[in-house]
């Protein structure tokens, strides 16, 4: 279930109202007449099922309350009601396959947001797996992939072309794209920093490494295992299922070949830094593509129960 919170102007209350009492799915109705006082009016509240949340947000947003008041929706973790458990029954299909765009969309935006903390994060996975990749240590690169922040910047980039969202798909793309390269030179320069005092070695970036060298050895197996990784990423958001993201960050190879390609290109590897960069980039285009058709898929799959919220 979802709890929605509504500041209504009051002259638009019964509006609202005759919309959320009509729409199958909701339950737990509360108005608070005159309770609000920026912006002025009235407080209307209500828990929605997860599948009938998304039509009933457009229809909310039609009437224009977004612009004349507030709507705000949060997940209800715990609901001890058999109202509650009638409305679930009744809204149309399941909530687990259920799609909140505009939760979605604001999810996205946030996280491919071009911010200190995301290159923070970002530059620091990256060091990581640079460490590893010399060290040859797998730990250390599940490490750095676990770290590792790009995915909101990817899944921003699947969901802007679903919704045609120009501007989230450019602060998508320049927080990835300016993400990946300050990272890259800044591992570069921390990798010069590691040789001046001994811990790097040109002996052991390019000596073997059994463990790591799939890292610079791109094959259609990437491109697959970034594919299907892209589909559970972007069933882990649609689903608000966020435990499965973690397995999704340490099954691709993107900070990892963008740590080797700097470590290399600092040695003067270039085949290895070509590699790797192609790894990069197959993964990158693998999990941007599936998330994209998963998205498309479940829009088409869920067009079956209509746009709009179901009358009772």
């Amino acid at each position: 279930m979802l709890h929605l919170r509504l500041i209504v102007p009051a002259d638009r209350t019964d509006e609202v109202l005759q919309l959320l009492e009509e729409t199958v799915g909701t339950a737990h109705l509360v108005v608070l007449s005159g309770a609000a006082r920026d912006p002025r009016g009235d407080v209307v509240m209500c828990d929605v099922a997860r599948e009938a949340g998304d039509g009933l947000l457009a229809r909310l947003r039609e009437t224009g309350l977004d612009k004349t008041g507030s709507i705000a929706l949060e997940h209800i973790d715990l609901s001890l009601s058999r109202r509650a458990d009638r409305a679930a029954d009744e809204a149309p299909g399941e909530g687990a396959d259920a799609v909140l765009w505009e939760s979605l969309t604001d999810a996205t935006h946030e996280e491919s947001t071009l911010s200190a903390t995301y290159l923070a994060f970002l530059t620091l996975a990256t060091m990581i797996a640079a460490c590893g990749v010399v060290l040859d240590n797998a730990i250390l690169i599940v490490g750095a992939m676990a770290v590792g922040p790009e995915f909101g910047p990817l899944a921003g980039i699947s969901t802007a072309l679903v919704r045609r969202a120009p501007r989230l798909a450019w602060r998508s793309l320049v927080a990835l794209i300016g993400g990946f390269a300050l990272a890259m030179v800044l591992t570069c320069g921390f990798s010069y920093f590691m040789d001046a005092v001994g811990l790097f070695t040109e002996q052991k970036a390019g000596g073997p490494r059994p463990n790591t060298s799939f890292i610079w050895q791109p094959d259609w197996m990437s491109f697959v295992v970034a594919f299907l990784a892209g589909v559970a990423g972007t069933l882990s958001l649609t689903s608000a299922k966020s435990g499965a993201l973690v397995g999704v960050a340490i099954s691709v190879t993107t900070v990892p070949a963008a740590a080797n390609a700097a470590v290399a290109f600092a040695y003067g590897d270039y085949p290895q830094t070509w590699g790797s960069s192609t790894q990069l980039v197959l993964n990158l285009a693998g999990i941007v593509i599936a998330g994209t058709l998963t998205l498309v898929t479940q829009k088409l799959l869920w067009a079956r129960h209509g746009a709009q919220p179901v009358a009772r």
